[in-house]
């Protein structure tokens, strides 16, 4: 009979080794290491082949995920991505390309931008080297070639490829006559005297991180590469002009040649650490703070150059989300710059996919520091994917139900309705903005916290800079996106934008005021505010005739004895009223917590925490602090709205009185004397009541007549005067208007204060709210002082926790008495004009006030 099959035998178990791996196991091992940790940030580092960017994944704890997997909160890559994939980015997802960003990463596109840029400011962008876009400008080169001849002049032109990289293609020459007409080249006049190092040229590789395009966000890391030729510099001839080691300072030319030095300290060899160089510079008598402001000048300045294209292209590719929110781009930038002997920098070129190989130990260090220090600004954290999907549920359950939408008045609604529509309609608008002025209040606290060695170089701290800075960028938006972006016009227009959250709490509680007025609400009479709210507080409304605002400054200042003795009881008393109260004293001052939606964060100026003391909490509080705590909440304020008390926010949460005490002390000696602020405040009264508003071409008596001629005549200029303030100026038109008495205030005040910067004066900001208060409803406050109805601009000062004193109340009645006869200055001259607003400028404000 035939046998049955080998394989088919039935035979004894046979022993397996421990180690024998099963197929199946094999399969569960793999899906086991698939699966993610629940809280882990995942990253995709598929698209770099740097291992140094692992390595800093690694350390900062991330999850490495499949190459497919697009999910993952980072999306690291070293060439530039295409727009679709950025649109197709969920919010809660970070990818390190902007789109639009190779409008200056690319030679002949940097050139091309850079040029326009030169026309308009010619003395901001002096940077750059003359450059020559071929084969477009190879005619403007052979004219300036023969001018040079003509001259009997003779320069050194650098020639590189038009979207080259890493030195290649790159050559000198000083004959133009053999360049072809027809290739793809730039054409760079050849910085001939360069600052040397041991008598080699070199060039310093900086690194940027831009984080937010929306708003536009810089930093620079103070550290990076110095890159040196590998020959001694020789100032170029017909002779040396083809030796590339000598005048060429890219790393990936110069290490080809035998001469270059690998050594792994930093102040050795062909590549050295800018940290060192900045050393290097101190130890030679230059000024190395200079020196980093003029980078940090150029980086923003040629930053801002790209700002219209990035922000346009990132629009384009996130068309649903709104301004201000949450970026999914960032990138890190390598500039090249060079110096010359004057150590003034020029910028050569931007990599916007700088190498981050680790060739020697100074790579390392200093890439490493870069990577690790960005993926820190960035707050990834693993929340933002589940809060990015309920957002998104939240949103669409909104939509499904109409929820928070605003209704349309329909056809033929009454006044009524409109009015309700249009305050509504600001209202969303106000918390709409005042939601990103705080989102980007908390994202700044966390930058400072973890800025590690970058620095954030916009926006600038410094005020003046920073107005510099917003100018060149309206020129830019101007340059780049003229008549094709109206909508980036109108918000960069926006006013809105420049305000801080106390100016954008004032604009609502007014909405709310008016919105109770519509409703027929009883609102509380809104006159100026009580100086205090202790129990003397009802004492001083009695003495509000002595501090009554038409009294005139030199009234004041020159008052009887029995005014000053009055002054001299008052005083004594409420100091025997600055007692300590006990613990059953200050339970009667507690803060209350009222449920309200809207609040002041902890990162507002003039703004607390609002925590009530805990139990664990309780001690006793000084009268400063009763005076805060006492102040009324919901009854005395809109329902939506809470501003609490400026001090709870720097009071120590201790049990130790007297720590608390010793810090409040502290912070009271680094202000001014009351007597002394009081003093200055008198002598700017002085002045504004001294400063008058001149119209063009007339002399103050003959300015004077002209305005109390258009108050003669109310009845038949109010009808015009409304027409032009509320119809025919837009609202940065209205801004420059009142910008003529906010110069001449700016100039003003530090030469009464004694300090450098403006913004100091805590009168100069109870003057910015007085501004903005004007401003409010597009020209709406202004007009109320006019006709003497709606809201007075005093109402600003009621829920505010900041005391005005009655001289810094008569400072802003004269402030806002001169922008009103600015107002009819400027309408007059409009008018004799034919409707020509040309005087409303520079010129008109440097002529007009005094």
């Amino acid at each position: 009979m035939p046998s049955l099959p080998q394989e088919r035998v039935i035979q004894g178990p046979t022993p397996l080794d421990l180690n024998t791996e099963l197929p199946y196991q094999s399969t569960m091992k793999r899906k086991v290491r698939k699966k993610k940790k629940k809280g882990t940030i995942t990253a995709n580092v598929a698209g770099t082949k740097f291992e140094i960017v692992r390595l800093v994944i690694d350390e900062m704890g991330f999850m490495k995920t499949p190459d497919e997997d697009e999910t993952s909160n980072l999306i690291w890559c070293d060439s530039a991505v295409q727009q679709e994939k950025i649109a197709e980015l969920q919010n809660y997802q970070r990818i390190n390309h902007f789109p639009g960003m190779g409008e200056i990463c690319r030679k002949d596109f940097l050139a091309r931008n850079m040029t326009k840029m030169i026309k308009s400011r010619p003395l901001d962008y002096a940077f750059v080297p003359r450059t020559w876009i071929f084969p477009a400008e190879y005619t403007q080169f052979q004219n300036y070639m023969k001018e040079l001849k003509k001259k009997r002049k003779q320069k050194t032109f650098i020639v590189k490829p038009a979207n080259g990289a890493m030195g290649h293609g790159i050559s000198l020459i000083r004959n133009g006559d053999k360049l072809p007409s027809q290739d793809h080249l730039i054409v760079q006049e050849y910085i001939e005297k360069p600052f040397l190092m041991e008598g080699y040229k070199f060039d310093l590789r900086i690194y940027i991180l831009v984080t937010s395009c929306d708003p536009l966000k810089i930093f620079l890391y103070h550290d990076g590469l110095v890159r040196m030729g590998t020959e001694k510099y020789i100032p170029p001839n017909e002779s040396n002009l083809t030796q590339l080691y000598m005048h060429l300072t890219n790393y990936s030319v110069n290490k080809h040649n035998e001469h270059f030095e690998r050594d792994e300290t930093e102040n050795k060899g062909s590549k050295r650490s800018i940290k060192w160089f900045t050393e290097f510079l101190q130890a030679n008598q230059h000024d190395v703070a200079k020196f980093w402001s003029d980078i940090s000048e150029l980086v923003v300045k040629t930053l801002i150059v790209a700002e219209p294209h990035v922000l346009h292209a990132y629009r384009m590719c996130r068309p649903g989300q709104p301004p201000g929110s949450e970026s999914v781009c960032f990138e890190v930038l390598g500039f090249d710059i060079l110096l010359d002997r004057k150590l003034k920098p020029w910028l050569l070129e931007i990599n916007r996919a700088p190498s981050f190989g680790t060739d020697q130990k100074i790579d390392y260090d200093v890439k490493k520091g870069v990577l690790l220090n960005a993926l820190k600004l960035l707050n990834i954290r693993t929340s933002d994917k589940r809060k990015n999907l309920a957002k998104q549920k939240a949103e669409a359950q909104r939509r499904l139900y109409g929820q928070n939408s605003i209704k349309r008045p329909l056809p033929g609604s009454s006044d009524w309705e409109q009015q309700r529509h249009q305050l509504e309609k600001r209202k969303e608008e106000l918390k709409e903005r005042l939601a990103q002025v705080r989102k980007q209040i908390s994202k700044e606290e966390h930058e400072n916290r973890h800025m590690g060695n970058y620095r954030r170089i916009y926006p600038p701290e410094d005020k003046t800079l920073l107005e510099k800075y917003e100018n060149l960028l309206a020129v830019a938006f101007q340059t780049f996106l003229s008549g094709r972006a109206a909508s980036f016009q109108r918000e960069l227009n926006n006013p809105l934008k420049r305000m801080k959250e106390e100016d954008i709490l004032d604009l609502l509680e007014q909405c709310e005021i008016d919105d109770e007025k519509l409703m027929g609400k009883t609102t509380k009479s809104r006159g100026p505010k009580p100086l205090s709210s202790m129990p003397e507080s009802t004492e001083i409304m009695k003495r509000q005739k002595y501090y009554s605002s038409d009294s005139s400054y030199g009234s004041s200042n020159s008052s009887s004895e029995s005014d000053e003795n009055e002054k001299d009881e008052y005083q004594n008393k409420k100091r025997e009223k600055q007692v300590t109260y006990n613990l059953k004293q200050s339970n009667h001052y507690k803060l209350i917590q009222p449920s309200s939606s809207i609040r002041r964060s902890v990162s507002c100026p003039r703004s607390i925490s609002s925590q009530s003391p805990s139990c664990a909490d309780i001690r006793p509080f000084s009268a400063q602090q009763v005076i805060s705590a006492s102040r009324p909440t919901s009854g005395s304020r809109s329902h939506s709205l809470n501003r609490a008390s400026s001090y709870t926010r720097h009071l120590p949460q201790s049990n130790d009185a007297s720590s608390s005490d010793s810090l409040m002390s502290e912070s009271l000696r680094k202000l001014r004397p009351k007597e002394q602020e009081d003093d200055l405040t008198s002598q700017t009264l002085f002045v504004l009541k001294d400063m008058k508003i001149r119209f063009p071409g007339k002399s103050d008596a003959e300015s004077l007549i002209l305005i109390e001629d258009i108050i003669d005549n109310w009845k038949y200029h109010k009808t015009k005067v409304a027409s032009y303030w509320l119809i025919k100026l837009d609202s940065v038109k209205q801004r420059k208007v009142l910008d003529i008495v906010k110069t001449s205030v700016r100039t003003v005040l530090p030469r009464i204060w004694k300090v450098p910067d403006v913004e100091e004066v805590n009168l100069y900001r109870i003057f910015n709210r007085v501004f903005n208060r004007l401003l409010w409803s597009h020209g709406q406050g202004l007009w109320n002082c006019f006709c003497d109805s709606g809201s007075s601009w005093e109402s600003i000062f009621n829920k505010s926790p900041e005391v005005v004193t009655p001289l810094q109340l008569q400072c802003c009645q004269r402030l806002v008495e001169l922008c009103k006869q600015c107002l009819l200055v400027v309408y007059k001259y409009a008018s004799d004009s034919r409707g020509s607003l040309s005087g409303i400028g520079t010129d008109w404000g440097n002529s007009s006030s005094r």
